[in-house]
């Protein structure tokens, strides 16, 4: 067992945590991000997502402990075994997605996401897109109210809701789905390599807007975007044995079948 006792504790402003907080910082030193063995979150899955992208400069592992609703990413929150488990820990590396928006007006920007990026019509109209994975079109034209691209990590997520493929964590795959398709009917996405990259394109600017939005992020006005995995970032996140996210994710997937 690797003994780990220097921390950076970072809380989540809810009034769940203020009790926590207290007494968190009385019982611990909090050490600067960059002198600390790892950094934990105390918090829900939308602060862990956060967290991590504001303090992946530091390359320290991660160590979520719940205290919003669900805590997909999370590790139960057991306030006399804080030490204990996280020098029990399990780590797992996992890569973002990278997006890069083209606005109606030519601006660029660039963001990453752990979960998904997500395409969603802005006004009452639907969104009229074509997708492309490499060379290849996935589909040509396809009427919705939007589209997303999902990681392993996070297809449990609000991919899962809109009907979307749960995939293991070691599966080097991507998700496609469709938000409410509406022509064609049938077309709920695909399964494609996480090598692929992927293009979207906003096949009517004018009048059917659409915005872009990595995990947290949002880009409105979408021209089309380019999304592909950054394998040059690796998110160091620590479960507890028995609470891996792994075996979150087998769970979700026997329980959908």
């Amino acid at each position: 067992m690797k003994v780990i006792n220097k921390y950076h504790f970072v809380f989540d402003t809810g009034k769940k945590n203020k009790k926590v907080k207290n007494y968190i910082l009385k019982k611990f030193t909090n050490y600067k991000p960059q002198l600390s063995q790892v950094i934990v979150i105390f918090g829900g899955d939308g602060f862990m997502l956060k967290s991590l992208k504001k303090y992946q400069r530091f390359n320290k592992p991660f160590y979520g402990i719940n205290r919003g609703t669900f805590g997909f990413l999370m590790n139960k929150y057991k306030p006399s075994d804080i030490k204990k488990n996280i020098s029990n820990a399990k780590q797992i590396s996992i890569s973002p997605l990278h997006m890069k928006a083209y606005t109606k007006t030519n601006k660029t920007y660039s963001a990453i996401a752990v979960n998904e990026v997500s395409l969603l019509r802005q006004t009452k109209q639907t969104a009229s897109i074509k997708i492309s994975c490499g060379k290849k079109i996935l589909i040509k034209k396809l009427v919705c109210d939007g589209i997303l691209v999902s990681t392993p990590a996070g297809s449990t997520a609000y991919n899962l809701s809109v009907g979307g493929p749960i995939l293991s964590l070691n599966s080097k795959k991507l998700a496609v789905t469709a938000i409410s398709p509406f022509r064609p009917r049938r077309w709920r996405g695909k399964i494609v390599p996480s090598s692929s990259l992927i293009k979207i394109q906003n096949l009517d600017t004018e009048k059917r807007s659409i915005s872009a939005v990595a995990d947290n992020i949002e880009i409105r006005n979408i021209k089309s975007i380019l999304i592909k995995i950054n394998n040059k970032i690796k998110f160091k996140l620590l479960y507890n044995k028995n609470y891996s996210l792994a075996k979150k994710i087998k769970t979700e997937q026997n329980m959908s079948r």
